[in-house]
């Protein structure tokens, strides 16, 4: 066969129960027919960003659930939950690099094709970065003020490990994965368009880079410094070496 006829076999499946089941010809349908892209790397650029949302509409339902056991503490299913997010986000950060299989040149002719849309639109992206706002306050409601701690008190003061800390170290975790995503992605972007260029809607790059360094969960970082600056205190910054003198 050749390619026309390969095409013609990519459109129309043949549709069986699988298929059937997960609707394959209307996933298949949601892409631009392939006679019509601007160029052979169009289609990759639609699916990964396709993929990219719905692995974000996956995340988002399972935030949602994570919100749910928050308020009964059911700490065993909301650290499993968290634990399919981490693993979606890494999913999504690794999925970027199909990207980087792309030219320069062809990027820009399917960036014609974006009119004025850019990544920051995307209403998963969007929705997932609302989402945090409530995991803390239900992770607040339930661990901390529900127990009488603070988060010092948890990492330090009072640490045992239980369940106040295993809660907050799986909300630490998806705060680091997400900022790791948002940092692959402005490799990208630098990879694609260029250091000092502007994006579809003449933002700067450095707004991309001002993202990757946004914390979600301050509180849980900023414990980490001052642990730190207390132990630095009590111990002393500069020690005596452990190594022997020649």
């Amino acid at each position: 066969m050749d390619r026309n006829e390969y095409h013609a076999l990519i459109e129309n499946p043949e549709m069986r129960d699988y298929g059937v089941y997960l609707q394959v010809d209307k996933l298949l349908e949601c892409q631009k027919p392939l006679a019509e892209m601007a160029n052979a790397d169009e289609l990759q650029f639609q699916i990964v960003h396709q993929v990219e949302e719905l692995w974000m509409k996956l995340m988002a339902y399972t935030l949602a659930d994570v919100l749910e056991y928050m308020g009964k503490q059911d700490t065993h299913r909301i650290v499993t939950l968290m634990g399919r997010v981490h693993r979606l986000m890494r999913l999504m950060t690794a999925q970027l690099d199909v990207l980087e299989t792309m030219s320069p040149k062809e990027y820009q002719q399917i960036r014609l094709q974006l009119g004025n849309g850019s990544g920051q639109e995307s209403p998963g992206f969007r929705l997932l970065l609302r989402m945090p706002f409530d995991l803390w306050e239900g992770y607040k409601a339930a661990y901390l003020d529900g127990r009488g701690l603070t988060v010092a008190e948890v990492y330090d003061a009072k640490y045992d490990h239980g369940d106040s800390y295993v809660v907050a170290e799986a909300l630490i975790e998806f705060d680091e994965l997400f900022q790791k995503f948002r940092a692959n992605h402005v490799y990208l972007i630098h990879r694609s368009i260029g250091m000092g260029s502007k994006s579809l809607k003449g933002r700067p790059v450095d707004l991309l880079q001002a993202g990757a360094r946004h914390r979600f969960f301050p509180e849980l970082w900023d414990i980490r410094c001052t642990m730190t600056d207390e132990w630095g205190s009590q111990y002393g910054v500069v020690r005596d070496s452990i190594s022997q003198p020649e």
